[in-house]
């Protein structure tokens, strides 16, 4: 078997290594003036406002390498960034990035994140224009900034929620919890007999959603054709309970949600079954669909009503009537936001 070839990082230099990363860069913007290669990259003027976001993804804190392809995690970095831009009813146009590497890199691992990376811009057809490296002793850190730019009367902020405003989400909720648990489950029987090959070709769904998400500019640039935006939004990163709370919070409103109307994928649900977990359970407090979670006045229903992939559970209430889980059977549930903690 011929041995994987391994390049040290401290063979090349910072310098070298960003001159690799430069060369599989493609820039897709026009406004993109310079990008990487310089002290600072230039953004050409526009009429448009321009949102920024940043996150941050520290090893054994977001990701695990152990079953995290390289080339999956530069994807996700820059589809996390995005989910956030689009949250603001917003388009994505440039990216910078920053990687910090412990000595256990070589150049070609980066090059596979940087595939990743690539790949993704190729895909929301964004510029990457810069960033920064160093030298890490605690494992790999990945922080994205992205930027976005839309016209001021498009964007969209969590605070715009009104009473009777429809509750609308997007695809479907849980499966990249459930993934992450089939994956933990997996990692832990591989720790106990390194014999032992992963079972996951049976859940396909659920760890694609956990280690390969895909941000919703989709419904963002339907939206835009439909002439319509949504009153609030947000992306659900840290559990749909989460993210209605924050609307709550910014709107000064309550929320009453269906159970019978929360979208949950079979394999998900299965996957549930099987770990004996509640399905809903996963779906409310499960996080990292990066899925979008917006209101709408009721007038703009009949332009939303026979869309896939846009799900219609519940409504906005009253600050006074509370968070409330309307169940099967009718009884009425304070939720609970129990989604992923930061501190």
């Amino acid at each position: 078997m011929e041995k994987e070839k391994r390049t040290e990082i401290g063979n090349i230099g910072e310098f070298g290594l960003i001159d690799t990363i430069r060369e599989t860069v493609t820039l897709y913007q026009p406004g993109t003036l310079k990008g990487i290669g310089d002290d600072a990259a230039v953004l050409g003027p526009t009429d448009l406002v321009r949102v920024v976001t940043t996150d941050m993804l520290l090893e054994g804190v977001h990701f695990d390498l152990s079953y995290t392809p390289l080339t999956h995690l530069g994807f996700k970095a820059v589809a996390v960034n995005v989910s956030d831009v689009a949250a603001m009813n917003a388009v994505p146009t440039h990216l910078t990035v920053s990687l910090a590497l412990s000595n256990r890199f070589s150049v070609e691992a980066v090059a596979a994140i940087y595939e990743g990376i690539n790949l993704a811009a190729a895909h929301y057809k964004v510029d990457v224009v810069g960033g920064d490296t160093t030298a890490s002793r605690s494992g790999l850190v990945i922080s994205v900034t992205a930027i976005g730019e839309a016209k001021q009367e498009e964007i969209c902020y969590r605070s715009g929620a009104k009473v009777n405003d429809i509750i609308c989400v997007t695809g479907d909720l849980g499966g990249a919890f459930m993934g992450l648990q089939v994956l933990e489950r997996e990692k832990q029987v591989f720790l106990a007999d390194p014999n032992m090959q992963p079972r996951l070709d049976a859940y396909p769904y659920v760890t694609g959603r956990q280690l390969r998400p895909d941000a919703r500019m989709d419904i963002v640039h339907e939206l835009r054709e439909l002439g319509l935006v949504p009153s609030s939004m947000i992306d659900v990163s840290d559990g749909l309970a989460s993210e209605l709370f924050h609307i709550c919070q910014a709107s000064d409103v309550g929320v009453a949600i269906y159970e019978d109307k929360l979208p949950i994928d079979k394999q998900t649900y299965d996957t549930a079954f099987e770990f004996n977990m509640d399905p809903i359970t996963s779906v409310l407090n499960g996080g990292e669909d990066y899925e979008l979670l917006f209101t709408i006045d009721q007038k703009d229903f009949p332009k939303l009503e026979k869309h896939p992939d846009i799900h219609f559970i519940g409504h906005v209430t009253a600050a006074a009537e509370g968070k409330l889980l309307i169940t099967k059977s009718q009884a009425a549930v304070p939720l609970k936001a129990q989604g992923w903690q930061h501190f």
